[in-house]
Order: C-alpha cells, then structure tokens, then sequence
C-alpha cells in the first residue's frame, strides 16, 4: 500500500446526482470541505434515475452555497466515479450516510471503488436534522402537491425550492409561497 506524505494536498470527490442539491448535501459539503485540501462536488447521472434537472442546472443550484469556500468547486462529470476521481488527481471519495440501509449500499461501492479504483471513501454521518433528507422523497413531495415553504425550507434552500416550484408547475404549491 503506497505510504501518505503528511504534507500532500488531499482532494476529495463528493460524488452525486444532486437532483436537486439538498440541505443534507450542503451540510456533507461544508463540513468535508474542512477537511481536505481541496473538494471537487461532482455532478454525475444516475443511469437508474431519469433526471428533473440538467447537470449545468444542477451547477448553478449548488454553484452560490459553496461560493465562499475557497477550496471547493463543482464540476459535471459522467461515466464511472472512480475515473472521476483519477482524472481529477484525487485519492478519496465522500459520502454520506443518513441510516444503516445507506450504509450497507455505501459499504460495497467503497470496496469496489478501493479494488478497481484504488481510492479510499471517507463517510460522514448525516447530521440528525437531514436524516430523512433526499432528493428522491423532495421530488415526491413537490410532485404530490406538498412544496409549502415550512416544508421544503428545512430540506431544500430557498433558490431549490423555487427552481423545484417552477419546473413542476402546477403540481407544487406557487413559488412566492418559498420565498
């Protein structure tokens, strides 16, 4: 196993879909960002998933939130995560984890990212606000009519929440009511 050099520049991946970004995911942002040299979000496709935003949409909703952070950047990407993160010199993968099921998932990709792509995964333990938090169950909701601002503003920020409000029209409440 290659030895570390105290003094390399780690730099992370925090893979995902991000459709859309979530508070849970701002939350893994900031505090990974804390701790690696530099942090690339990547912006990948879910190829079980058919997505609601563009890759360059999804950009631009997570592009303000981490503006402030000096050693973050997010970038689209597609293919394998592994190859990402090579092509992005990196040597660790971020995750989070919100339960044990997340966990079991999580647990067999780290190790078939450490076998066919030599990089480790570092887990972060979802802050207990943002257990429930996913973009999967935030589509659900603003697809059945339940995008009202107390609702959505603890899971989504406010710039998601409308961009949520205007791209399922009807179906979710109006888009003044998130502000």
């Amino acid at each position: 196993m290659p030895q570390s050099n105290s003094s390399d520049k780690v730099v992370a991946i925090y893979a995902g879909s991000f459709d859309p970004v979530t508070n849970g995911h701002l939350d893994i942002i900031q505090r990974a960002a804390g701790l690696f040299a530099e942090l690339v979000v990547g912006v990948g496709q879910n190829p079980q998933k058919q997505p609601l935003f563009s890759a360059d949409e999804r950009i631009a909703l997570i592009a303000p939130h981490v503006a402030k952070l000096r050693n973050v950047r997010v970038e689209a990407y597609s293919g394998l995560t592994v190859d990402f993160v090579k092509h992005m010199n990196a040597r660790v993968i971020v995750r989070g984890i919100r339960d044990v099921a997340d966990f079991a998932g999580e647990q067999q990709q780290a190790n078939l990212n450490r076998v066919i792509g030599h990089v480790e995964t570092v887990f972060f333990i979802a802050n207990e606000t943002h257990m429930v938090t996913s973009s999967t169950f935030i589509r659900q909701i603003f697809e059945l009519g339940g995008g009202d601002r107390e609702t959505i503003g603890r899971l989504v920020p406010p710039n998601v929440a409308r961009a949520l409000s205007k791209r399922l029209g009807g179906r979710a409440r109006r888009a003044e009511d998130l502000e």
